[in-house]
């Protein structure tokens, strides 16, 4: 089928509108454009693999009719939320972890948004392309900002775990919260989903809180991401902007 520039537009510009949003809110110290690209690449591929790995785990789990309880949850939880937001961790942290840009809290959130948007853009561009124009509509204010705002806490707790490790402490829970936190999001919104008129009252009110929790917490992280540096100079800096 295909792909119109109106309909590719459609497909991506959301994701990037709230990639510039997020990264218009990193008021400390921009990240470096080149690798806000690689990151997006990575997610781009990390959902190329999870589609793979999705249908290879497919064939492991019991089979339930679809609209059931059962598979809304199964499907939710073990298959999208535990697979995709896997892969977009691994997008996130390979170009970013030991690389000298990341250093300050906000960081996080920027590269776990990135991350999130290129697996959303992809996605995107595939139901778009199968199925049209409203399809591409409902997505732009629904499953594209739910991995974005997945994205946004993966990366806040993300940060947390890089804090942690520049300070000799273990990274671990922080890292394993930054899979868990957005897992239970993802999941709770797939199930609401997946259970058709029954799920959409729910999903809906869901959809809501989750914008305004998203973005509450983005703009708390900003506001103090200046007192927030890893390194010595990154606190000294703060200091010097906390004394203007």
């Amino acid at each position: 089928m295909y792909l119109s520039r109106e309909l590719m537009a459609l497909a991506i510009i959301p994701g990037l509108l709230l990639i510039g949003y997020v990264y218009g809110k990193d008021k400390v110290e921009k990240e470096p454009i080149g690798l806000i690209v690689r990151i997006i690449i990575f997610g781009i591929i990390s959902c190329i693999a999870a589609g793979y790995l999705e249908q290879l785990e497919s064939q492991f789990l019991p089979k339930y009719p679809q609209g059931s309880v059962q598979y809304a949850v199964q499907t939710s939880f073990l298959m999208a939320a535990l697979v995709e937001e896997t892969v977009k961790y691994i997008a996130m942290r390979i170009p970013t972890w030991r690389h000298p840009a990341f250093n300050y809290r906000f960081d996080g959130i920027v590269y776990g948004v990135s991350s999130a948007v290129g697996f959303a853009i992809y996605e995107n561009v595939m139901y778009v392309l199968s199925y049209g124009f409203q399809t591409g509509i409902v997505r732009a204010f629904t499953a594209v900002p739910l991995h974005a705002f997945c994205g946004a806490f993966m990366g806040a707790f993300y940060a947390y775990a890089k804090k942690a490790s520049v300070l000799g402490k273990s990274p671990l829970p922080y890292n394993i919260l930054a899979l868990l936190v957005p897992m239970l999001i993802h999941g709770t919104y797939d199930t609401f989903a997946f259970l058709g008129e029954r799920g959409t009252i729910p999903l809906l009110v869901f959809v809501v809180l989750l914008y305004i929790g998203a973005i509450t917490m983005i703009r708390k992280m900003s506001r103090a991401d200046y007192r927030a540096g890893f390194y010595p100079r990154a606190r000294d800096i703060s200091i010097d902007i906390d004394n203007i």
